[in-house]
């Protein structure tokens, strides 16, 4: 609105022909340095001072401080302006008239900057106006106990890569990122015990062991905290868990596992 009011008329005249050529605000060096290029500066930089993530300061003011004062006193000086736009040369002794009144560009451009400076002034006083003119990025949503990123091998929900199978891992020297070879997939075993049991991803807290299906008292794995491992079926309080090269085993003690 101040940059179209620099524009038009800085003056106004009683009686003056329809063909009279008036300057505009940019012809006044006093108008165009306290009042339009002012008021403009202020603008910028109290949008600068809002775009920003993190406050800059210059001189220990920050940028926006640096803003509502260039606003306040753009809209002071159109003030000044308008009171006396011929700057007291109609004060001269012998003036036969009082000179120039002001044009439409002076008063539009009084109402821009007083607009303008109080927006600035009552910033602060006003939580509508705080907001940030970019807005701020969403952190990520927090993953359960192990997640790893999604997509990656053993996420609830990720689907399995063309040619790697459930539980493949990178054989050893190969490069990270590469497709394993082909394997045969371990089929998961028909469940038994209670048919509403269906299986489910999980992730262990800490180290725990995997024993054999059997029975043997000594574990065939170990479960390891950060890697989702799939439950195929539920005995009492264990349950049978699928490792990724394939294995199936016992997870007796089942305490504190988050579930996918």
């Amino acid at each position: 609105m101040l940059f179209i009011a620099s524009f038009l008329d800085n003056y106004s005249y009683d009686g003056a022909p329809d063909g009279l050529d008036l300057p505009n605000l940019w012809a006044s060096g006093p108008v165009l340095l306290s009042v339009v290029l002012a008021g403009i500066i202020g603008a910028a930089l109290i949008v600068v001072a809002r775009a920003l993530p993190e406050p800059r300061k210059v001189a220990g003011l920050d940028l926006g401080q640096f803003g509502v004062a260039f606003a306040v006193f753009a809209a002071w000086s159109a003030l000044g302006n308008i009171i006396d736009p011929a700057g007291g040369a109609n004060n001269f002794s012998g003036a036969t008239s009082n000179g120039p009144s002001a044009g439409t560009g002076l008063i539009i451009a009084l109402i821009a900057t007083l607009v303008m400076a109080g927006a600035a002034i009552a910033t602060p006083l006003v939580p509508a106006l705080q907001a940030g003119l970019v807005p701020a990025p969403k952190p990520a949503a927090p993953q359960p106990y192990g997640a790893q990123p999604p997509g990656g091998y053993g996420y609830p929900g990720a689907q399995p890569q063309p040619g790697q199978p459930y539980g493949a891992q990178p054989q050893p020297g190969q490069p990270f990122g590469q497709q394993p070879a082909p394997q045969q997939a371990a089929a998961p075993a028909p469940q038994q015990g209670g048919g509403d049991f269906s299986p489910f991803w999980f992730a262990v807290p800490v180290a725990r062991p995997l024993f054999a299906e059997d029975g043997a008292p000594n574990p065939i794995a170990e479960l390891a905290p950060g890697t989702w491992y799939l439950a195929v079926e539920q005995r009492g309080g264990a349950l049978v868990a699928q490792t990724q090269d394939g294995r199936r085993g016992v997870l007796q003690d089942t305490s504190g596992i988050q579930r996918g």
